[in-house]
C-alpha cells in the first residue's frame, strides 16, 4: 500500500492554499492525469462543506474515474479525503495548511490501494514521482494565482 507524506513551506498565506486545494473543479487544468472533475453533491456541515467529487484519471492506457468525499475544514484548515467509489481497494488523503512566518506550512499525506493488480504494479513504479509531480502542480497553481 502505497503512502506520502509531503511537507512544504510555501510564500502565501494558510487560506490561500486551502481555498485553491479546495477548488477540485480546477483540478483538470493543472494537475497531471486528471483529465475530468465534477462536485456530484454540497452540503453545509458544523465545521465547514462535505462534496462528494467524480474524478478522472487518465495516464497512457488507462483510464478510470472515482468518487470521493471531500471535506472541507476552513476553521482547522484541512481538506479530507475519503474514497467512494472507484479503481481503488482504499484512498485517503489530508491536506492540513498553518500560517507561518514567510507564508504557510503545507502538509499532504496520502495512503492508497488499487483493486487491481496490473494498475498496482503500474503504481508502484511511478508512486513516488507522481505525487511529487502532484504537489508541484499545485506550486506552480499558487504561484500563478497568488504569486
Amino acid at each position: 500500500m502505497p503512502k506520502h507524506h509531503e511537507t512544504r513551506k510555501l510564500p502565501y498565506t494558510a487560506q490561500q492554499m486551502f481555498d485553491l486545494v479546495a477548488d477540485v473543479e480546477s483540478y483538470p487544468e493543472f494537475i497531471p492525469w486528471i483529465s475530468a472533475a465534477r462536485i456530484t453533491s454540497r452540503r453545509d456541515t458544523d465545521p465547514g462543506e462535505v462534496l462528494e467529487v467524480d474524478l478522472v484519471i487518465s495516464f497512457k492506457v488507462f483510464r478510470e474515474r472515482f468518487r470521493s468525499r471531500v471535506t472541507l475544514d476552513p476553521a482547522a484548515m484541512r481538506i479530507d479525503t475519503e474514497y467512494l467509489d472507484g479503481p481503488f481497494k482504499h484512498m485517503d488523503s489530508t491536506w492540513r495548511f498553518s500560517d507561518a512566518e514567510g507564508g504557510c506550512e503545507v502538509l499532504f499525506d496520502v495512503d492508497f490501494e488499487f483493486r487491481s493488480r496490473l494498475l498496482g504494479a503500474a503504481a508502484s513504479t511511478f508512486f513516488y514521482d507522481a505525487m511529487q509531480r502532484i504537489v508541484r502542480a499545485f506550486e506552480r497553481r499558487a504561484a500563478e494565482l497568488y504569486g
